[in-house]
């Protein structure tokens, strides 16, 4: 099976503009290619999993990444699958964030030797003439083509503002950019880039009358259609200081079974043929293949003694209900009304819920225990005195659990 054919085998590849001739460029090693990251936080999230997984796979086969971080198109903010506008940002909180992105990427691409490189949009993209940029540039875009697009569709009812309007093109001008300055010929990026990703193919052959080809990663999305990477808390993030290693774990323990096959294909580097066997499990034997899912990727964004580590911690929690190295969260007094706080603020505060109304279902739903009691009455509280010593450990379902203490 060649490298090509194992992308599509795993099922990551959704578009591409010619295929014949991609696949033959990765399959020799000969794709010199780029992925965006725009810094609007200082930590990659599960989000950028794919797309990092995807670089470090075509990186082992000979492929040269470059890793573009957006220090430049983060100032505007990309309209893509958003119903508004991103708030914007400092410089100094850019480039921080960028900075950030650095040591995060280096665990997944190898950038010893030029084997890859890291270039930020802002080289070029800030000290850019507008009256110049728009005589070179603008001739090669049409309105109406653009607002075709369906990164501006969703956006044209609540108002697209000209700041997004112009993101399209400067993505385009990344591309010509890094085809110019490091012979870059094919970009990678999200499903819904597409639109984005061929304005830049279609400039450098405009420009130079050359080819430049673009191809779309699936989406990382549950059965039911929706965005995987989000909990009560957020977003899970690659940063352990940010989410830590155990919820990291837990997240991917916890899929539903209906996912993890696809997880396995699209996020690990187990064998595909071994994978396809894991297809045919059902039951218990899911478990055991939700626990490799964890273990991977924890081993991946981690390291192997920590994925070790989380997963004894997990093992002895579930199986003998212990506290230790559990995700703890801190309350202050100030959290406390006349010396107690109810179990709905508990659940919302600690994480385990995402909203008042999200813990009163919990709880009359039964799920939710208490310091080893079920807690069935939204009316539960405890008391300041209640978390002395260890705190109180709560659960929400079967597997979602958390330490509460005060400082």
């Amino acid at each position: 099976m060649t490298v090509y054919e194992e992308l599509k085998a795993r099922g990551l590849i959704a578009q591409v503009t010619n295929e014949p001739e991609i696949s033959e460029m990765i399959n020799a090693g000969k794709a010199t290619f780029y992925i965006g990251f725009d810094p609007t936080a200082d930590s990659l999230h599960v989000g950028h999993f794919m797309a990092l997984s995807f670089m470090k796979r075509l990186q082992m086969a000979g492929n040269k990444p470059i890793a573009l971080v957006g220090g430049g198109t983060a100032m505007i903010g990309d309209p893509s699958a958003r119903t508004d506008m991103r708030n914007m940002m400092t410089l100094e909180t850019i480039d921080h964030n960028c900075e950030c992105f650095k040591v995060q990427m280096s665990k997944f691409i190898d950038f010893s030797d030029d084997k890859a490189i890291m270039v930020n949009n802002a080289d070029w993209l800030r000290e850019l003439n507008y009256l110049e940029f728009l005589r070179d540039v603008g001739p090669h875009f049409t309105v109406n083509r653009m607002l075709a697009a369906e990164c501006y569709k969703s956006r044209m009812e609540k108002g697209l503002s000209f700041l997004e309007f112009n993101y399209m093109i400067l993505q385009a001008y990344d591309y010509f950019e890094l085809h110019a300055r490091y012979g870059c010929n094919m970009q990678f990026g999200g499903d819904d880039q597409w639109s984005n990703m061929l304005a830049g193919t279609e400039l450098i052959r405009r420009k130079k009358a050359e080819d430049a080809h673009a191809l779309t990663i699936t989406l990382l999305l549950n059965s039911d259609g929706d965005k995987m990477g989000k909990t009560a808390k957020g977003a899970v993030w690659l940063d352990p200081n940010k989410t830590s290693p155990f919820e990291f774990y837990q997240y991917w323990r916890n899929v539903q079974d209906s996912d993890v096959i696809n997880c396995l294909k699209l996020l690990t580097f187990i064998p595909i043929e071994q994978i396809c066997e894991m297809e045919k499990w059902e039951g218990e034997k899911l478990n055991a293949a939700k626990e490799t899912l964890a273990f991977e990727l924890t081993a991946l964004v981690h390291d192997k003694e920590t994925a070790e580590q989380v997963h004894e911690t997990s093992k002895k929690l579930f199986q003998s209900g212990g506290a230790a190295d559990m995700p703890t969260h801190e309350l202050t007094e100030e959290d406390f009304v006349d010396g107690s706080i109810d179990i709905l603020s508990l659940l919302v505060k600690s994480g385990l819920c995402s909203s008042r109304s999200d813990a009163r279902r919990n709880v009359e739903q039964g799920g939710v225990e208490a310091a080893g009691n079920p807690a069935k009455e939204i009316s539960t509280s405890f008391a300041l005195a209640d978390f002395q010593d260890d705190g109180i450990v709560l659960r929400r379902g079967k597997k979602n659990y958390r330490k509460v203490v005060v400082k």
